[in-house]
């Protein structure tokens, strides 16, 4: 495999050219009819049913999953000699965005899909794929993944299921409980994870209907409440040895990497709602008058349409960017595994594709799980008392929204996983970050004369460069302070996660307008929109980043030590203001015209 494209962490010290990133611009005429099929699905079949899915009937999701199925929207990730379609990741990532638009049933479908086929997809035997895999992509039977416990959240390993092989060493025997189970109520299959005898954490493959195998009720639900969400009980529940998927001991492989499909998948369901949301919220601003006016013609409504689609617009921009990066990786490795004979380790290649870029995944799912919330409250505050009533979809979106900070990981500990992974990449010899850091110590020590900016987005790219910079002088200055000890030091750990998201996002946003800019022969003009809301955001992750900076110098230095850190950060932050109320004005007209989201 190349090791060019091994991108994974390197945004945080290396400049990522235009060309090397995935854009919505550059999706194929094959992959906008994928998401047309998509959103006609939604359109005629889902929406019309809204109400009966909102009160959670079995019968008519299952229906409509099997609908579904019949188009093709199931079996994307499935390959095609199972009885899918074998699409690469960024037309799934597409569909996934498309189908949000169907609220619990599209959650319904993301779990099915993902977390619930994915483990068979990249993990699964012959005979598991055979055997599985073509009823999960026609839609006839329905999966669920189960991993969370009573006991065991966030920490995932430390799930109290019990698997023991029987005498005759035919089955294992499984005794636990697994808690808030997506799709439980009507599932067929479930990924569930037990440690055998007590210790060695593994994955199964349990179909409905196992004996001593029970579902418990509904949970009742915030939001999301269309989705079935059960315990599930297992007393002497006895599986065939053929259904340990993967190795037995090496369940964390599954889970771990199922994850972080998982969170970026996720990621790309956030973008959608984001889009739907700034519709919804331009449309009644547009109709709705106070004081003789439509509101949208309000600055402050027009700033909020603003920042609601610039939110959009970034996490767009970084969803596709990973989509592309993934599905690199992928092919990659399936070439250089078929040259080396070596195709059929087909599992551990795909785990090692996407844990390249598992920071990245977790920067996606915390970035866009934050960012339609943002963008679900501005859209209710948009519609005023309105926004508080039911009959209004803002204020389902509003609910529903929260649990996504919750979902695959909280984003407390996705904060966590985004430094340390950093950090184990950096000690495996796979990232110079420490060479890096050690080298900018001279340089931090120069004059740092401000450029000339002349060309549209020279001031942004330079700014994003100065970021990295900050990153590794505070990072390097967090591991030189504490050593080892730093992952018990979870503040500043969250401050380099939130400098790292920010970095990401800025710099996701940029190359994608860059790439935009280079298409058009460099005419602004064309681009108008997509530069603005680049510079916006630039602008105000820079704010962001040198509040998280100065935080984390503050809490590792004092007196004299903290006070030539805190110089050195106002030099590298330093760079000309832009407009940004001029800028958002310019960008909310436009939205104000279109009444839905804009790039």
């Amino acid at each position: 495999m190349a090791q060019a494209n091994r991108w994974g962490g390197r945004f945080v010290m290396d400049d990522i050219p235009p060309e090397a990133v995935v854009t919505p611009e550059d999706f194929t005429e094959e992959q906008r009819m994928i998401a047309d099929t998509a959103r006609a699905f939604v359109a005629g079949e889902v929406r019309p049913r809204d109400a009966e899915i909102e009160a959670l009937d079995y019968a008519l999701t299952v229906e409509l999953m099997q609908k579904a199925g019949e188009l093709g929207l199931l079996g994307a990730d499935v390959p095609e000699e199972y009885g899918g379609l074998g699409l690469d990741k960024v037309s799934t990532t597409l569909l996934a965005e498309t189908l949000a638009e169907a609220s619990s049933f599209a959650l319904s479908v993301g779990a099915h899909v993902g977390i619930g086929t994915l483990p068979i997809v990249f993990f699964g035997t012959p005979e598991q794929k055979k055997r599985y895999l073509p009823d999960l992509a026609a839609g006839t039977r329905i999966a669920a993944y189960c991993l969370t416990e009573p006991a065991s959240g966030s920490d995932a390993l430390g799930a109290k299921t019990t698997a023991r092989l029987s005498p005759d060493g035919t089955h294992y025997v499984l005794n636990g409980s697994k808690l808030y189970i997506t799709n439980a109520g009507f599932a067929d299959i479930f990924i569930v994870y037990a440690k055998v005898d007590g210790d060695h954490f593994t994955a199964f493959i349990v179909e409905r209907g196992a004996k001593g195998f029970a579902i418990g009720p509904e949970e009742h639900k915030m939001g999301i409440k269309g989705s079935s969400t059960c315990p599930l009980f297992f007393d002497d529940t006895p599986v065939p040895v053929g259904n340990v998927l993967g190795q037995v001991g090496k369940g964390h492989l599954i889970a771990f990497n199922i994850l972080n499909i998982g969170r970026f998948k996720l990621a790309a369901a956030c973008v959608g709602g984001a889009k739907e949301t700034i519709a919804l919220a331009a449309q009644y601003a547009g109709t709705r008058k106070q004081f003789g006016r439509t509101i949208s013609s309000f600055p402050l409504i027009g700033a909020k349409l603003a920042d609601m689609n610039i939110a959009a617009y970034v996490m767009e921009s970084m969803v596709y960017r990973t989509a592309g990066w993934i599905d690199e990786m992928l092919r990659d490795s399936g070439e250089a595994a078929e040259a080396a004979g070596t195709a059929g380790d087909s599992g551990l290649r795909a785990a090692k594709a996407i844990s390249e870029y598992a920071l990245e995944c977790s920067i996606n799912k915390v970035f866009a799980t934050e960012a339609l919330d943002f963008v679900a409250d501005e859209a209710v505050q948009i519609h005023g008392g309105y926004g508080y009533i039911r009959e209004y979809k803002v204020e389902r979106i509003y609910r529903d929204s929260r649990i996504n900070r919750i979902f695959e990981g909280t984003n407390e500990i996705n904060r966590m996983l985004i430094p340390g992974t950093l950090m184990k990449k950096a000690l495996k010899g796979e990232l110079p970050l420490l060479q890096k850091t050690r080298a900018l110590q001279a340089e931090l020590l120069q004059p740092m004369p401000v450029p000339d900016f002349e060309a549209p987005l020279s001031k942004e790219t330079y700014r994003i460069q100065q970021a990295k910079k900050t990153f590794l002088a505070v990072g390097g200055l967090a591991v030189q302070k504490y050593g080892l000890a730093l992952e018990q030091q979870q503040e500043v750990l969250c401050l380099l996660a939130d400098m790292m998201i920010q970095i990401y996002a800025m710099e996701s946003a940029n190359l994608r307008t860059r790439k935009m800019l280079a298409r058009t022969g460099g005419s602004a003009a064309k681009a108008k929109a997509s530069i603005e809301m680049t510079v916006v955001f630039v602008q105000e992750a820079m704010d962001r980043i040198e509040r998280y900076a100065r935080t984390a110098l503050t809490a590792m230095e004092e007196g004299d030590g903290l006070q030539v850190q805190l110089s050195v950060l106002k030099k590298l932050m330093r760079a000309p203001l832009s407009d940004t109320v001029a800028l958002k004005r310019n960008i909310a007209q436009r939205i104000v015209r279109s009444e839905h989201y804009i790039t």
